[in-house]
């Protein structure tokens, strides 16, 4: 079966019912990859929106570090 265009969820339902059961099974486990992948990638988004943010003075530092490390490192 093929879906061209644009189907009503009604038609669809009627669709899937008519599926044999390795058919369906295949469908339920592709529907819940597809859930699966999406529910990650926003849990991965919202993480680092909510992750902590350095501050001016933090990242000053870090900077200060990376002079040093790099002075050393052509002495």
């Amino acid at each position: 079966m093929q879906a061209q265009g644009d189907i009503d969820f009604d038609e669809l339902v009627k669709i899937v019912k008519k599926l044999p059961k390795g058919k369906l099974r295949l469908l339920r486990a592709e529907i819940e990859k597809k859930a699966a992948t999406e529910h990650k990638a926003t849990n991965l988004k919202s993480l680092l929106l909510k992750g902590p943010v350095a501050t001016k003075r933090q990242l000053e530092i870090i900077e200060n570090n990376r002079k040093a490390i790099n002075q050393s490192r052509t002495k």
